[in-house]
Protein backbone atom coordinates (compact mmCIF):
# COMPACT_ATOMS: atom_id res chain seq x y z
CA UNK A 1 0.00 0.00 0.00
CA UNK A 2 1.21 3.57 -0.54
CA UNK A 3 2.57 5.77 2.35
CA UNK A 4 0.26 8.56 3.15
CA UNK A 5 1.64 11.80 2.41
CA UNK A 6 0.81 15.26 4.24
CA UNK A 7 0.48 17.10 1.01
CA UNK A 8 0.96 20.68 3.01
CA UNK A 9 4.44 19.51 4.78
CA UNK A 10 5.60 18.20 1.37
CA UNK A 11 4.88 21.92 -0.60
CA UNK A 12 6.89 23.24 2.74
CA UNK A 13 9.96 20.98 2.51
CA UNK A 14 9.81 21.65 -0.96
CA UNK A 15 10.16 25.91 -0.68
CA UNK A 16 12.87 25.39 2.26
CA UNK A 17 14.79 23.49 0.05
CA UNK A 18 14.40 26.21 -2.69
CA UNK A 19 15.27 29.00 -0.70
CA UNK A 20 18.36 26.69 0.36
CA UNK A 21 19.46 27.16 -3.45
CA UNK A 22 18.70 30.44 -3.64
CA UNK A 23 20.61 31.43 0.02
CA UNK A 24 23.52 29.99 -1.25
CA UNK A 25 23.76 31.68 -4.61
CA UNK A 26 23.33 34.97 -3.00
CA UNK A 27 26.19 34.25 -0.22
CA UNK A 28 28.14 33.76 -3.60
CA UNK A 29 26.96 36.80 -5.63
CA UNK A 30 26.67 39.02 -2.33
CA UNK A 31 28.78 37.48 0.39
CA UNK A 32 31.77 39.84 -0.25
CA UNK A 33 33.83 42.08 1.79
CA UNK A 34 34.36 45.73 -0.05
CA UNK A 35 38.04 44.75 0.03
CA UNK A 36 38.03 41.65 -1.97
CA UNK A 37 35.26 43.23 -4.64
CA UNK A 38 37.96 45.95 -5.29
CA UNK A 39 40.63 43.03 -5.25
CA UNK A 40 38.99 41.23 -7.64
CA UNK A 41 38.27 44.42 -9.94
CA UNK A 42 41.61 45.71 -9.85
CA UNK A 43 42.66 42.15 -10.76
CA UNK A 44 40.66 42.47 -14.12
CA UNK A 45 41.34 46.01 -15.23
CA UNK A 46 45.25 44.80 -14.66
CA UNK A 47 44.69 41.46 -16.78
CA UNK A 48 42.85 43.52 -19.66
CA UNK A 49 45.38 46.12 -19.54
CA UNK A 50 48.17 43.40 -19.56
CA UNK A 51 46.07 41.46 -22.65
CA UNK A 52 45.69 44.39 -24.52
CA UNK A 53 49.35 45.31 -24.38
CA UNK A 54 49.92 42.16 -26.38
CA UNK A 55 48.18 42.52 -29.35
CA UNK A 56 49.41 42.98 -32.53
CA UNK A 57 48.27 45.88 -34.69
CA UNK A 58 46.90 45.48 -38.49
CA UNK A 59 49.08 47.25 -41.03
CA UNK A 60 47.01 49.08 -43.11
CA UNK A 61 47.37 47.39 -46.79
CA UNK A 62 45.90 50.51 -48.25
Amino acid sequence: MAEIVNLNRARKARAKVDAKRTAEANRLTFGRTKAERLTTQTERERDAARLDGHKLEKPDDA
